[in-house]
């Protein structure tokens, strides 16, 4: 695919239209307010991987409304202090899967929390979290569940859940609590922007071709799944549009990285038809810090800069959590 959103020099200065709620910082102090009323009750099983590098803990925790979701932790093995600690959220439809395919960060020297994905992992890595949260009528996928209320919508458990994935990890004694970063890619980069609005006190934010951005340009502009679930259901619901884009707006990546203050990698491919270039500098230029840059990837898709981010990441990470 050749490139199909804005020039490079037009990205760089593109702005989003979305509409923040008047009542958005009310609406996600009220959210983690009720999922923190359920105690976190972190625990952290070791388990046998065979591999002789690492230490793995099988991860439990309690999510939004209580519900246990699940993880790995993952450390260099024989760690008798702590240690700085990256937490990772996963892309669309996937799930935490097997231990030894989570080792960038521990052989970085780091710990590594993986987050599982309530409902995900059947598409691929396979996950371990169940949604006890049932819907409405959707259209297949996540987009739509419970997307006629911000209350009831999908993403509010998960994003609350990236955020008790924080807590839980700096509960673990040899995790390094005042230096936590958060990554993600796709999914994972919006679940990181999320948690970066929302917690205060991180080290280090790395979203990575960032979805759950800018939506009202991306349901319009590209017509790529996840995003096109959002239309689709919207030519089956018709008349129900202003009410699907209030909902919207409570989980756009754009108010949530105005709110971020720790220093930002971010990183967008100008051929992305998945989380099109210009939703991601929507947050980009809303981002909260002057610490922030952007890697851009001129020929490429929704993979990113892959191997060569995490090069970049490998570059620019251990400076913000080893100081």
């Amino acid at each position: 695919m050749a490139l199909f959103d804005l020039d490079l020099d037009r990205l760089r200065a593109y702005r989003s239209a979305s509409r923040e709620p008047a009542d958005f910082d009310d609406f996600w102090a009220r959210t983690l307010a009720e999922t923190r009323a359920h105690a976190l009750d972190a625990r952290f099983e070791p388990v046998d991987t065979g591999l002789a590098a690492v230490d793995v803990f099988d991860v439990a925790f309690s999510g939004f409304g209580g519900h246990p979701v699940k993880g790995w932790f993952v450390l260099p093995a024989g760690v008798r202090e702590p240690v700085p600690v990256v937490v990772e959220y996963l892309g669309y439809g996937g799930g935490r899967g097997l231990p030894h395919t989570h080792l960038l960060w521990a052989a970085a020297g780091f710990g590594h929390f993986v987050m599982d994905t309530r409902g995900q992992g059947g598409a691929w890595g396979g996950g371990d979290t169940p949604d006890p949260v049932g819907s409405a009528s959707a259209f297949p996928g996540f987009m739509t569940r419970g997307v006629e209320s911000p209350e009831d919508y999908y993403y509010r458990r998960l994003l609350a859940d990236g955020v008790r994935a924080v807590e839980a990890a700096r509960s673990h004694p040899l995790a390094d609590a005042a230096r936590t970063a958060v990554t993600g890619t796709s999914q994972g980069g919006g679940i990181t922007l999320a948690v970066a609005g929302l917690v205060d006190d991180l080290a280090a934010v790395a979203p990575n071709v960032p979805f759950l951005c800018d939506f009202p340009r991306a349901i319009t502009l590209t017509d790529r799944p996840p995003y096109r679930e959002i239309g689709a259901y919207l030519s089956t619901y018709r008349g129900r549009t202003h009410r699907v884009r209030e909902t919207l707006s409570y989980f756009d990546g754009v108010h949530f990285a105005a709110r971020g203050r720790a220093p930002a990698l971010f990183s967008t491919a100008l051929e992305d038809q998945t989380c099109p270039p210009s939703t991601v500098f929507a947050a980009f230029n809303a981002y909260g810090s002057a610490d922030k840059s952007i890697e851009v990837y001129d020929f490429n898709g929704h993979e990113g800069g892959g191997p060569y981010q995490e090069a970049v990441q490998l570059r620019w990470l251990p400076a913000r959590l080893t100081a």
